[in-house]
């Protein structure tokens, strides 16, 4: 539906008013497309808003969307900053476990809104978790409010980071 929707949407060109419509919509464009009425940045800033869901994870068109927002916001290697944790929003979820592990805890938070994970990308969680040297601390020094922000990514703890969360 929502690429029918494009193509009506588009018929005339792209419209000056993208912004209205459903960030959804915007997944079935290209940044090139979209870059009449923003920048790349912006684009996926509201890419990031959409639900990725609708694209099958593993697809061509979502690996090529994250290839092309690690290219649009220049990203050297393999860290993510804050500033570009933001704005990819959702395309988190499809960060390899490269990434993870380089950026440390500063994907944590946003990572526990994903919906499922890759075996490499819970590794890299365990990894970085395991390290402690995240914003929230190693799982020893937890709360109910540190577990309550990270509640997406328990099924990932193994054995020796649920042991060491504080009753």
């Amino acid at each position: 539906q929502l690429s029918c929707l494009v193509k009506m949407v588009t018929l005339n060109g792209i419209p000056k008013d993208l912004d209205n419509y459903p960030k959804d919509l915007l997944l079935f464009l290209s940044p090139s497309d979209y870059a009449a009425t923003g920048s790349c940045r912006q684009y996926f800033a509201e890419i990031g808003k959409a639900n990725l869901h609708v694209l099958q994870r593993e697809s061509s068109q979502r690996k090529q969307l994250l290839l092309e927002a690690l290219a649009c916001l220049k990203i050297p290697g393999t860290q993510v900053n804050v500033e570009n944790r933001e704005i990819l929003g959702h395309l988190v979820c499809d960060l390899g476990g490269e990434y993870i592990r380089s950026s440390g805890g500063n994907l944590l938070k946003q990572l526990s809104r994903c919906e499922s994970f890759l075996p490499d990308q819970e590794e890299a969680i365990r990894s970085v978790i395991s390290g402690g040297n995240t914003m929230f601390g190693p799982p020893a020094a937890w709360s109910a409010f540190t577990l309550n922000e990270l509640s997406g990514l328990i099924p990932v703890f193994d054995r020796s980071i649920l042991q060491q969360i504080p009753k």
